[in-house]
């Protein structure tokens, strides 16, 4: 009897917490992204049977994830594309300062970029300005729909040189050694395979390109979005700097007012 009393009033302490942090918290909320209207795919512990013990599953969690856990982090629910016109807001670039974002990337022309997570494609289309006709940019995302507004959008700007990009749960789909940098954008705190899916970015990597995390900062209570939807740099840093990823911390670049840019390396392996 107690037990399931216990485990009630967590669950109602969770849901607490959650409209807490939704409704009450901040005077501006804008930054919180819309709750996905896809079902979640999180497994049980017994059916994950792929994932060599890597995750931990939780019936009481934080309202806004999956209950799946990775190292320590509860993994976010995905927005789903009907959240694209949140992607679109105007008030974006004053909230996250996207033209900042990607002047602190340093792109040069000609580079091949993989947007992971691209959705609309807004940042996608920021970069293929900076890397000419002779650069690409993959955009990867996992929903078709998004996929389809993505291609609309492109065929009306006329935009050539970014190439939409179905990838997967575990994996982006990209060819071994074809990526100059991977960019993803309040993206990796929602994948269900975060170990997966950053061992794959690694291996499309060239060697000496790079990985860079844009997240919400969890360190500032103040900036406006779901606790689930932010990341600490040393949590980045943990997840990252697994020795079979081959990714070395170069900086962290604190420039943005709400998220960190935190950017790892490549490193070249014995045999290059």
């Amino acid at each position: 009897m107690t037990y399931f009393v216990t485990r009630t009033v967590n669950r109602l302490a969770w849901l607490l917490i959650g409209m807490f942090v939704v409704s009450g918290v901040h005077a501006e909320d804008t930054a919180n992204k819309p709750a996905t209207k896809k079902p979640s795919t999180a497994k049980t512990e017994e059916e994950d049977k792929t994932s060599g013990g890597r995750y931990s599953f939780n019936r009481i969690h934080d309202p806004n994830g999956i209950g799946k856990f990775y190292m320590g982090r509860e993994i976010a629910h995905v927005m789903g594309w009907q959240g694209a016109g949140w992607l679109e807001r105007s008030t974006r670039e004053e909230e996250e300062r996207l033209t900042l974002l990607v002047k602190s990337l340093r792109l040069k022309p000609g580079m091949t970029i993989a947007d992971i997570g691209a959705g609309s494609g807004v940042i996608s289309i920021l970069m293929a300005e900076q890397i000419g006709n002779e650069g690409k940019v993959i955009a990867v995302d996992v929903q078709d729909e998004m996929l389809k507004l993505l291609r609309t959008k492109l065929e009306k700007r006329g935009v050539r040189n970014v190439v939409p990009h179905k990838g997967k749960a575990k994996t982006p789909q990209l060819k071994p050694n074809s990526v100059d940098l991977a960019l993803m954008v309040d993206v990796y705190h929602e994948f269900e395979y975060p170990y997966e899916m950053l061992l794959e970015i690694s291996r499309s990597l060239k060697p000496g390109g790079r990985v860079v995390f844009v997240e919400y900062r969890k360190e500032d209570p103040t900036v406006p979005i779901k606790l689930v939807h932010k990341m600490t740099e040393k949590q980045v840093k943990k997840e990252a700097g697994l020795p079979e990823l081959n990714l070395k911390w170069k900086e962290t670049i604190g420039v943005l007012p709400r998220q960190h840019i935190v950017v790892f390396e490549k490193q070249k392996s014995k045999s290059e």
